[in-house]
Formats: C-alpha cells, sequence, structure tokens
C-alpha cells in the first residue's frame, strides 16, 4: 500500500511560481511511475505531468509544457512539481498519482493523493 500527502499549494498571482510536494510511504515507491493530476471546478480531472520510475523519462500535457516541471527523489520518496509562469486557467486541485504502469489517464492510477489547492489570481 501507498499513501501520497500532497503540500505546497496556496494562492499566488498570475506569473508567479509555487513548487508542490508529494510525500510518499510505501517501501514501492522508487518502482512506481508517478504523475501530477488536477481538477478545476466543474471539470474533469486531468493529466498534467508524469515521470517515470527512475526519473529520467518525464511528459507533460501541452498546457503546462515549458512552464512546469516534474521531478522526484527516490531517495526521500517524494515528487516535486515545479510550476512557473502561472496563469489563472491553471486554478486548480491537483493530485499526486502513482502507477505501476502507464501514469497518464485517471483510470491507470493505482493511488491518490487527498489533493492541494492551487488558487491563480488575474
Amino acid at each position: 500500500q501507498v499513501q501520497l500527502v500532497e503540500s505546497g499549494g496556496g494562492l499566488v498571482q498570475a506569473g508567479g511560481s509555487l513548487r508542490l510536494s508529494c510525500a510518499a510511504s510505501g517501501r514501492t515507491f522508487g518502482s512506481l511511475n508517478m504523475g501530477w493530476f488536477r481538477q478545476a471546478p466543474g471539470k474533469e480531472r486531468e493529466f498534467v505531468a508524469a515521470i517515470n520510475w527512475f526519473g529520467v523519462g518525464t511528459y507533460y500535457a501541452d498546457s503546462v509544457k515549458g512552464r512546469f516541471t516534474i521531478s522526484r527523489d527516490n531517495a526521500k520518496i517524494t515528487l516535486y512539481l515545479q510550476m512557473d509562469s502561472l496563469k489563472p486557467e491553471d486554478t486548480a486541485v491537483y493530485y499526486c498519482a502513482a502507477s505501476r504502469g502507464a501514469v497518464t489517464t485517471t483510470k491507470d492510477v493505482n493511488y491518490w493523493g487527498q489533493g492541494t489547492q492551487v488558487t491563480v489570481s488575474s
């Protein structure tokens, strides 16, 4: 069993930056592919970014490419999402996700965090 706890969300002005963290428990973290999803009010949960289990391969949604950076520290069993040049449309609850396989669609996710709110003001 893997438990995921996000932190780092908050209120920021457009153009600003935030860094989200996802602390994981469980000895299998190093073998899981990890990702971030987000859900805005009234919308479906959508994929944001993913990173493979050894931290080399990354993949981003077109809407965040060039602005967000996903990374992981397997020694600290922590996942990160550096968000720069934030826009009001980035406002959402951000969820950490873990999967034994792909982690680019919600149906593939084996474990979810509880979410952290990110609000970008214009």
